[in-house]
């Protein structure tokens, strides 16, 4: 594995981890399909949280939630949208959030969760 995609998949782990830790339920994970992919869901109550998560060794270029540009969100609504017509639940409301990690080269990584974008 490339160390890069190493790095991504770390985030998606400590994004997740936080999900949980919020009392939310992950069901999926790198989800797949002609259009693209869709790094996590979960369920927080009545409603599907379709989550990007990027990831970055550092904020030297940025952080990593400046990467979610304008159409990446129209591409991830737009996966969204299929999930949830290819995963029917009834009654759910859909949201797109977006994780945002740091791992330091010490310490704990840091985590901003943006929500509702």
């Amino acid at each position: 594995m490339r160390a890069k995609d190493a790095v991504g998949r770390y985030g998606e782990d400590v994004a997740a981890a936080h999900v949980v830790r919020l009392g939310w339920r992950v069901i999926e994970r790198n989800w797949r399909c002609s259009e693209g992919e869709l790094d996590l869901v979960a369920l927080e109550g009545r409603e599907v949280v379709v989550i990007e998560v990027k990831t970055r060794r550092s904020l030297r270029f940025g952080h990593p939630a400046e990467a979610v540009t304008h159409a990446k969100l129209a591409r991830v609504r737009g996966l969204a949208g299929r999930w949830m017509r290819e995963h029917p639940h009834p009654g759910c409301t859909l949201r797109v959030d977006v994780i945002a990690v740091v791992l330091p080269a010490a310490g704990a990584p840091q985590v901003e969760h943006l929500m509702g974008l």
